[in-house]
Parts: C-alpha cells; sequence; structure tokens
C-alpha cells in the first residue's frame, strides 16, 4: 500500500471555515484556506495570483464551479472543478462534473461523473487572463456608411 510523501500543501494566510450545519448561497472571493463542512450553492473563487486551497470535507457539499489552485476533495461537488495546479480526490469525493486539473491524485473508491480535462498551469492561465480581457457581450455596433 502507497502512503502519501506530501500532502497538499497550506496556502499562506489565513483560514475560512464554513461549519457544518452552515449553508452559503452566493459566490464566494478568497485568499488562503477555505474549509467546507457546510453547504455552499455558489461558485468558490480564488482570488486572482493568490496561493489558495479549498478542501471539502466529507460533510460538505458546494453546488457550483470551484477556481481554485489547489483543490482537495473528499465530500460532493455538482459542478466544474478549475485548478491550475493540483486536485487530490478523496475516497468519499463526489463530482457530478469536470476536472480541469494540472495535476490531481485519486484515492480508491472516489466517483467523477465528468470528463477529465488535462491542462498544463500556463494554459489555464492564459485562458483565465483571456476570459478576463473578453469585451462585454452586451455591446452592440452599428456602421453606416457616409
Amino acid at each position: 500500500m502507497r502512503k502519501k510523501s506530501n500532502p497538499a500543501p497550506f496556502a499562506a494566510g489565513t483560514t475560512t471555515l464554513v461549519a457544518g450545519g452552515t449553508s452559503v448561497v452566493g459566490d464566494i472571493h478568497f485568499s488562503g484556506n477555505l474549509e467546507v463542512e457546510g453547504h455552499i450553492t455558489g461558485n468558490i473563487m480564488a482570488e486572482n495570483g493568490a496561493d489558495a486551497r479549498v478542501r471539502i470535507l466529507p460533510q460538505g457539499c458546494v453546488v457550483g464551479d470551484i477556481t481554485v489552485p489547489v483543490v482537495v476533495i473528499n465530500g460532493r461537488i455538482e459542478g466544474n472543478i478549475y485548478s491550475n495546479h493540483q486536485v487530490e480526490l478523496g475516497a468519499k469525493a463526489v463530482v457530478d462534473g469536470n476536472l480541469h486539473y494540472s495535476l490531481i491524485e485519486i484515492e480508491k473508491g472516489a466517483q467523477v461523473n465528468g470528463s477529465f480535462v488535462h491542462q498544463s498551469q500556463a494554459e489555464l492561465g492564459s485562458k483565465a487572463a483571456s476570459e478576463e480581457s473578453a469585451p462585454e457581450a452586451d455591446l452592440e455596433v452599428t456602421l453606416e456608411k457616409v
């Protein structure tokens, strides 16, 4: 049996806890560490350039997308995961969505109902940058011949 040599690193900064029995509705933007034992309905996003880590504990549930460098799941996710560093799926992890990752570790018993999409860190970084600089979709331009 293989023992884990290096668990996912803790991010520098503070730790935020969504405790068991707590329900959050809305998007969460954070830096540092986020521990989820409760229920979140909304997207979870790390601040741009932040060294961030989210950990979904066995009782935790997220209904929404996760965009964080390091993602450790041992609970339930209903949404896509975008990680430009590392994804760890524990034995009790259940993911209904696609995983976009650079590095991945999966324990026996984890369930994924979706696609695995390997992307280099550069690809994930350039994708995020292009989405930020994309023009607004509501812009309407009319050209007239003079």
